[in-house]
């Protein structure tokens, strides 16, 4: 009885940790809106940083104000750690940070 039932402890053992391997099998798959990951020094454990520069010209690319848009995207990249795919739109991607933030004059910041 008592083989039994450590038998059945392993099995379920092995599906939780084959369950749990499934889930972070991230290899072959790409997160669509951050392309350029950077990570800091090895003392800085999980916190990733993104090529805020790279990817706000490519956001900014189309914009009338080039200059003014990569500036804006810039701050908002840096505090949110996000800059949304393509030239315009998508906003919400980045959630609550990059959505709500405004200026002085109460506009939306974040291109």
């Amino acid at each position: 009885m008592a083989t039994l039932r450590l038998l059945l402890v392993f099995v379920a053992l092995l599906v939780f940790l084959a369950q749990i391997s499934s889930d972070f099998n991230i290899e072959g798959e790409e997160m669509p809106f951050v392309s350029q990951v950077v990570v800091r020094g090895g003392n800085r454990r999980l916190m990733q940083d993104i090529d805020c520069g790279g990817l706000c010209k490519d956001r900014c690319s189309l914009h009338s104000r080039p200059n003014v848009c990569v500036r804006a995207c810039g701050t908002c990249c840096v505090r949110c750690k996000c800059v949304p795919p393509g030239t315009s739109g998508n906003r919400e991607l980045c959630g609550k940070c990059y959505t709500d933030m405004t200026t002085h004059g109460n506009k939306t910041k974040c291109p």
